[in-house]
């Protein structure tokens, strides 16, 4: 892979200043994101974990990998076993929503259902190329099926790279992508699964937006978090051709280290189905 892709999480101020410490030695983009909803609650720190010694468990979405998994090389079936609401997470360094340079948001062709391929009058048309995956999120509020909200998905290829930012793939928009929710709060994306690159776990990156209208207009969003994908499954696809790279980066990963998901995943973990000749399909519920 041609560059590190550590996606910024704030850990609190000294995490922070570390971090800002490291910069310029890992060439990232510089600037740092504004914290999430756990990293700020971690910040109130010591008083309000001493006051819960003792306290029950509230069923969040900290702690503990909380899914079964079990997958071979052929067919792939993971249950994630977690719940509650998504956690807020930071969009990374190449989000492509106008916040961190480019916007696909607002190029012609950005909403579909195939996002393998890049778009647009100066696209390539460029496909990437990967075992085959669908992605479908569940999109709810309050319990409620969140019917026309439009969710905005992106990852990295099968060689690390995320099209518009890293430089074998500057000039491609491609593994990105709008929809709309229908009546029931899914929406479904072809896709390719994604590399292991260093620093972070096999995972994919959405926004929720109010509508259609708004995701298209580069709006703000109402939601950003990303998906972890299970061990099982990484190690089924990596073993297959193009993923060599990922062997490697995959046996210094885990979830528990990862900047992301180590403080809890149990919401942001998908469930598998499917298998790397055929094609995965990953599911989440999304609850707002």
């Amino acid at each position: 892979m041609n560059e590190r892709h550590d996606d910024l999480h704030d850990r609190g101020l000294a995490f922070d200043l570390a971090r800002l410490r490291q910069l310029d030695r890992f060439r990232q983009p510089d600037r740092l994101r504004q914290l999430d909803r756990r990293a700020a609650l971690g910040m109130l720190g010591g008083a309000v974990l001493i006051g819960a010694v003792g306290c029950a468990d509230d069923g969040g979405s900290g702690g503990g990998s909380g899914s079964r998994t079990s997958a071979t090389a052929g067919t792939t079936t993971t249950a994630a076993t977690g719940g509650g609401e998504i956690p807020d997470e930071t969009a990374g360094p190449f989000p492509g929503d106008g916040t961190n340079g480019p916007n696909a948001l607002t190029e012609s062709g950005i909403v579909r259902r195939d996002i393998r391929s890049s778009f647009g009058s100066s696209a390539s048309r460029t496909v990437a190329q990967g075992v085959p995956l669908t992605i479908e999120l569940t999109v709810t509020d309050n319990g409620t099926a969140s019917k026309g909200a439009a969710v905005y998905v992106w990852h990295c290829d099968r060689d690390g790279n995320y099209s518009m930012y890293s430089e074998a793939v500057t000039k491609e928009n491609y593994l990105r992508g709008v929809q709309a929710a229908d009546a029931s709060g899914v929406v479904r994306f072809v896709s390719i699964f994604p590399a292991a690159y260093s620093g972070r776990w096999p995972h994919i990156h959405f926004e929720v937006f109010s509508s259609l209208a708004e995701a298209t207009r580069g709006s703000k969003s109402v939601k950003t978090s990303q998906l972890a994908f299970p061990e099982d499954t990484c190690k089924a696809v990596y073993a297959t051709s193009g993923y060599s790279e990922s062997v490697s980066t995959m046996a210094r990963t885990s979830l528990e280290d990862d900047m992301v998901f180590g403080d809890g995943h149990d919401s942001q973990m998908a469930t598998m189905t499917g298998n790397v000749s055929g094609g995965l399909n990953a599911k989440l519920a999304v609850r707002l």
